[in-house]
């Protein structure tokens, strides 16, 4: 696959239907699409945004070959015009997006593109796609990554993810959720990410006995020395055998790895044994089907645990796989006048706000701690003063006046009429700056289970503009 050139990876209908703003007239007008969310996964009280960089790198390098006209024309059904625009595209949108590693609500405008109704429309199954996924593998490792409490989690699902690019692109994002490092190599080449691993239960086999295939790994890797002690028997052969080759070997690193068994008592009589062999600093490493559920009830079980290894149920998020991330017009403009587009649907969940829009996030003076995100029409000023009120958008009677807060607008400007003005920080930087966003998070918002509702409000305004546009919807 051509990395570069992506711009045939797209849903069939954005090109139908970019052919027919073309034949239509309709190329050309001023549209608004906001991309957003409408569901958490596993029921967490908050997302990770988690896909810019690779999202910018798209359409930067979106590019129609002759090849890719030659086989569109095949397909029939379009125009010789739309060929001849595809093949002289020029990306030409305005995007708004917050910074990668922003925790994000459902409901909000994440990114917002404006341009020309065909280009904005034909980037949606890029956007959400990068989106969708490595926000998802984010948001699961960070729930993993909270839950072994200060421990080292690292990332070891190359294998079971969902082909390469799920692969080298969820070891990313589970770096910026939390994870110290990854199993997937060229993560490091490409992200700088540290690429970590011990070894295989075939060493230990291929050797004639476990004393020696240990012996031959710590000759050989005396920096890094985590041996793999649950090949035969932990607690029969491979951890006395582990503790022989460290005190005879001495190597500057030492660890244990288990990948089987009943972890809870496996490590506690493991660290009993090297405890009393004088190897205190020996640390126990786990891996084996681990997610944030057997994590969490493993360490209440009080097991002796330095740090983790996860792979299958964080790379592909197992227990909820799928981001809901959905990309809807919001607005045409006519005449350098904005008009006001909604979906309006039967589910009320699945009503959207109308408009251009900014997103501001608001911050406890006194706390630093994040009270509620305000959704406001762009024209509008930031909330402000000693009395604004927020209101519930469904349950208006529910309302809050603050007062000692400072309202952050919470989106960056990426591309200006399709020329790229941001520059995308290192994965290191952006995860930084992920767990310290986190850490302005309310506790209770912090919980895997019932956590409390994040406040996602509209203004006075968008509100009323939301509502008339429902009261006029022909019926």
């Amino acid at each position: 696959m051509d990395r570069n050139n992506l711009s045939l990876l797209t849903d069939f209908y954005e090109l139908t239907m970019a052919n027919g703003y073309l034949e239509t007239g309709l190329a050309q007008e001023t549209a608004y699409f906001d991309l957003f969310f409408r569901k958490v996964p596993d029921d967490g009280g908050f997302a990770i945004f988690t896909g810019l960089e690779q999202v910018i790198e798209f359409l930067k390098n979106i590019r129609f070959t002759a090849e890719d006209i030659e086989f569109l024309r095949g397909k029939g059904g379009f125009s010789e015009d739309f060929l001849r625009y595809l093949a002289d595209f020029k990306f030409a949108c305005d995007l708004w997006a917050p910074p990668e590693g922003t925790p994000i609500f459902p409901g909000e405008p994440i990114v917002t593109v404006r341009g020309p109704l065909l280009q904005a429309q034909y980037i949606e199954t890029m956007l959400l796609l990068l989106i969708n996924h490595q926000s998802l593998i984010a948001t699961k490792a960070n729930r993993i990554v909270r839950a072994a409490q200060g421990r080292a989690v690292m990332e070891f699902g190359t294998r079971r993810a969902h082909g390469a690019d799920a692969a080298v692109l969820g070891a990313r994002a589970a770096f910026i959720g939390g994870c110290i490092g990854t199993a997937c190599t060229v993560c490091e080449r490409d992200y700088g990410i540290r690429a970590l691993g011990t070894m295989a239960h075939s060493w230990v086999q291929v050797f004639p006995n476990e004393y020696e295939a240990f012996k031959a790994y710590a000759k050989l890797y005396p920096n890094n020395c985590t041996l793999l002690v649950d090949t035969y028997s932990v607690l029969k052969s491979g951890v006395p055998n582990a503790i022989r080759v460290f005190k005879e070997m001495r190597p500057e690193t030492m660890g244990i790895r288990i990948d089987s068994g009943d972890i809870s008592y496996l490590t506690k009589q493991a660290r009993a044994m090297l405890d009393e062999a004088g190897l205190p600093d020996c640390k126990i490493v786990i891996s084996n089907s681990l997610d944030e559920w057997l994590i969490r009830d493993i360490l209440l079980q009080g097991a002796q645990i330095d740090s983790f290894g996860v792979g299958e149920r964080l790379i592909t998020a197992g227990s909820d796989p799928v981001f809901g991330g959905v990309y809807k017009m919001a607005g045409i403009e006519k005449d350098g006048v904005i008009v006001p587009k909604m979906k309006i649907s039967e589910n009320v969940e699945k009503i959207t706000n109308p408009g251009f829009k900014k997103l501001y996030r608001l911050y406890d003076k006194s706390t630093g701690r994040m009270i509620a995100d305000v959704i406001t029409l762009a024209h509008e000023e930031a909330p402000s003063g000693d009395d604004y009120c927020i209101f519930d958008p469904s349950f208006t009677w529910k309302r809050k006046n603050l007062s000692n807060f400072i309202a952050r607008e919470l989106r960056l400007q990426i591309f200006d009429k399709g020329r790229c003005v941001y520059e995308t920080p290192q994965p290191e930087a952006i995860r930084d700056f992920c767990l310290a966003q986190i850490n302005t998070l309310w506790e209770e918002t912090l919980r895997f289970e019932n956590p409390q509702t994040y406040y996602v409000d509209l203004s006075q305004e968008l509100w009323e503009l939301r509502s008339s546009l429902i009261e006029d919807f022909p019926r």
